[in-house]
């Protein structure tokens, strides 16, 4: 799995290399410079000369806008144009950035292809008459820090902004970000007025967070990492992950061929509900469902006994059984892992029945998935602390509303940084957190952080949530440790909701569940089921 830092994370990793492996500040900027080079070769497919292309490539002070300049030599080197805008004087610059502008300064006398303006006024005439191929922003880097969303950056930082941007709208020209999107906070995302929409991201030596939090998936377009000679060992064990098919593909534990039913995982849900004026049996078979298509041995359903003919006609495979409070421990005790609330409903009658649960051990010394209404059980029962510390081997796994209500934080602060709020939930009541949005969190007791970017806005939809939680539950019963199996279920739901359909607002949680199969062929790349 890829690193993803942090831009304090990345900062010291930066100072390490430098420091402690003595590798130039010079050094990683040609590195740089070079590798954004390669990647603007594949994009435009100019795998040789670059003779007749143009670039316009606008600069900040910083180490940014010195990797802007090596670049810069670089695609002169191979005969293309460069016009350089400068958005401050060069005596702001200093140290190697400073010797950067020095030897293109040095190469105006020797090629007619680099035209440098020392301004974003001096620039405007010139660039305006320009057709370029590509837009290079150079500008902020991961200096920047935002506290909120929109702040309004002052100038000239605005200029080189809305310079890149407004010819990009007017002329369709490509935009390559070197580092992140200037504008862009490169740990959490938020974006200031105005910043960069780049086409293409080129990130030195390790992925940003900032690149999938808030704006940064709609800012970043496609996102390279550039191998600047930064080995993985300087990154601090605390750094997030990014899972991958090869991590799923570990956690997904393939039965054994002389296996019986009981030794593939014996899963309990408890989800569904149907009342005089309502019923939610749908997300319990849902969550069964996905159970079943995630290869669990033997499934327990309980719903009100009333639902069972419906159970049996949608999923013969699944045992029934009702609310009595005796035959769920019992079964509790029984099963490998267990899963509640999909469906379960918010009354008050619910609420204790869900307390009462979480209160015995039968249930919490089981690996156990807390979703949906039990976790509304949770915020409204007052005493989620106490319960929660009976828990072993538990992970909840709320939404931002749902976790606005159990963290009592706003929903727009846990989405400024939902790194640090779950880890923050996570260390405080001795639970596993999985918080689903774009991307999912998945953060372990021992702040250990996995971030999930599989799936589109087709698993935007009702009952999306029990599939997820019936995948969990599974893989957890089949062998997976509770913090695994919900990572890699949140990969391989993501994964079913990209082959479900390629038209996203016609996706229905049971075509998901339908793609489950053929996510988990795809992984192990056989053509049989599993």
């Amino acid at each position: 799995m890829l690193p993803v830092l942090t831009a304090q994370e990345m900062k010291k990793v930066d100072a390490a290399a430098i420091e402690e492996l003595h590798i130039g500040e010079t050094r990683l900027m040609e590195l740089a410079g070079r590798e954004c080079l390669r990647i603007i070769k594949e994009t435009l497919q100019t795998p040789d000369s670059l003779a007749g292309t143009s670039f316009l490539l606008v600069a900040g002070k910083g180490n940014n806008g010195g990797d802007g300049f090596v670049l810069a030599r670089h695609l002169l080197n191979l005969e293309a144009s460069v016009d350089l805008v400068l958005l401050y004087p060069d005596t702001t610059l200093q140290g190697v950035n400073r010797e950067g502008l020095a030897t293109l300064e040095a190469y105006t006398a020797h090629t007619p292809n680099l035209r440098i303006f020392e301004s974003h006024q001096e620039a405007l005439p010139y660039v305006g008459e320009t057709s370029y191929n590509m837009l290079i922003d150079a500008i902020t880097g991961t200096g920047l820090r935002l506290t909120e969303a929109r702040v309004e950056l002052p100038s000239p930082l605005t200029e080189g902004i809305e310079l890149i941007n407004t010819i990009r709208e007017q002329s369709g020209a490509l935009t390559l970000a070197i580092d992140i999107p200037s504008g862009l906070d490169a740990t959490t995302g938020l974006a200031a007025t105005p910043a960069i929409e780049a086409d293409v991201t080129v990130t030195m030596a390790f992925l940003k967070t900032g690149c999938y939090l808030n704006e940064g998936p709609n800012r970043c377009g496609e996102i390279h990492v550039a191998e600047i000679s930064i080995p993985d060992f300087l990154v601090e064990p605390s750094a997030a992950l990014l899972t991958d098919k090869e991590f799923a593909a570990e956690h997904f534990i393939l039965r054994e061929p002389a296996s019986a039913k009981h030794t593939n995982g014996k899963v309990l849900i408890i989800a569904g509900s149907q009342t005089e004026h309502s019923s939610m049996l749908g997300a319990a078979i849902l969550s069964a469902k996905a159970a079943l298509k995630t290869g669990a041995g033997y499934v327990c359903l309980s719903v009100p006994i009333s639902l069972a003919a419906a159970i049996h006609n949608a999923l013969p495979e699944v045992v029934v059984i009702g609310r009595d409070i005796t035959t769920i421990l019992e079964k509790a005790e029984w099963a490998d892992a267990v899963m509640i609330g999909c469906g379960l409903g918010r009354d008050s009658e619910v609420i204790a029945f869900i307390t009462q649960l979480l209160s015995r051990r039968e249930i919490t010394q089981k690996k156990l998935i807390i979703d949906a209404d039990a976790l509304f059980a949770l915020s409204s029962a007052g005493v989620t602390s106490e319960l929660l510390t009976n828990c072993r081997d538990t992970i909840l796994t709320p939404h931002y509303g749902e976790f606005s209500r159990l963290c009592g934080a706003s929903v727009e602060s846990i989405a400024a940084d939902p790194i640090e709020s779950a880890k923050s939930y996570a260390e405080q009541h001795g639970v596993s957190l999985l918080l689903k949005g774009t991307p999912t969190v998945i953060v372990d007791t021992d702040g250990t952080v996995l971030l999930n970017t599989s799936g589109t806005e087709a698993l935007a939809s009702a009952g999306s949530g029990d599939v997820l939680a019936g995948i969990i539950v599974a893989l957890a019963a089949k062998g997976a440790d509770i913090f695994n199996a919900a990572a890699a279920a949140a990969w391989f739901h993501g994964r079913a909701g990209d082959l479900a359909s390629d038209v996203a607002s016609l996706v229905s949680s049971g075509m998901v569940v339908d793609s489950l199969q053929q996510a988990f062929q795809e992984v192990f790349e056989v053509e049989e089921p599993l």
